[in-house]
């Protein structure tokens, strides 16, 4: 009797290690589908219309508004009403999310790659944000304003700045993007925006739903995610 309950212990034990990780691989596999990458990129570029998460997707407007309001009855995400309404990820998402992602880096043990890549970024972060800022505002005679865009000298110094930053950024895109490909989009999308910024689209700096600092910012928040580290 001894030996059979302990037969069925061992069964027991193999069948919750089988579902377990049957459970790791769906939520990796669940990283490469629509519904996966579509939860994780509006987690990442916060509330949102349902034709811009579709193009950041890379799906129709048709195929996204479906794939939100599957994700809508599970509790995942949620629709604001209102002119500045849209889509967002709800806690419960993000905890779906966060399952999904741990489980996609222990599958492809990118792990030390992202840290050393997230590394290098703090180093340029401060550098980034401080640029964005004088761009936008600047001191002229001890008093702080909004920056009108009339000192061309001072405008061209602070984007050569932020280009610099943008060199030294693709790098550590190009290193995110060779451990996890999802990765990949964050370089030309940088690049894109400071060449707009240098041929006098200023909005490309700040203001654009696609400038350099709303692309660093969401870059910021994929890697906190995918490290499982809050924004400070």
């Amino acid at each position: 009797m001894a030996r059979d309950e302990a037969v069925l212990a061992k069964a027991r034990a193999l069948e919750l290690t089988a579902a377990a990780g049957s459970a790791a691989e769906a939520r990796v596999r669940a990283m490469n589908t629509t519904e996966g990458r579509l939860l994780h990129t509006l987690r990442c570029i916060g509330a949102s219309s349902v034709d811009r998460i579709a193009d950041r997707v890379g799906v129709g407007p048709d195929e996204a508004e479906a794939t939100l309001i599957d994700l809508g009855a599970r509790g995942w995400v949620a629709k604001d009403a209102g002119t500045f309404g849209g889509w967002r990820v709800t806690d419960a998402g993000k905890v779906a999310d966060n399952e999904a992602v741990a489980a996609e880096v222990a599958e492809t043990g990118c792990l030390a790659g992202i840290e050393a890549a997230y590394g290098r970024f703090e180093g340029l972060n401060a550098v980034a944000l401080e640029a964005c800022t004088a761009f936008q505002m600047r001191t002229v005679n001890g008093v702080r304003q909004v920056n009108d865009h009339t000192d061309r000298a001072y405008d061209t110094r602070i984007l050569r700045q932020l280009a610099s930053v943008e060199r030294r950024g693709q790098e550590v895109c190009n290193d995110l993007e060779s451990v996890l490909d999802r990765f990949a989009d964050y370089g030309p999308r940088l690049s894109e925006a400071m060449n707009r910024a240098l041929a006098g689209y200023w909005e490309y700096v700040s203001e654009h739903e696609d400038s350099f600092h709303t692309v660093w910012f969401q870059l910021h928040e994929d890697l906190l995610v995918t490290l499982g580290r809050p924004r400070r």
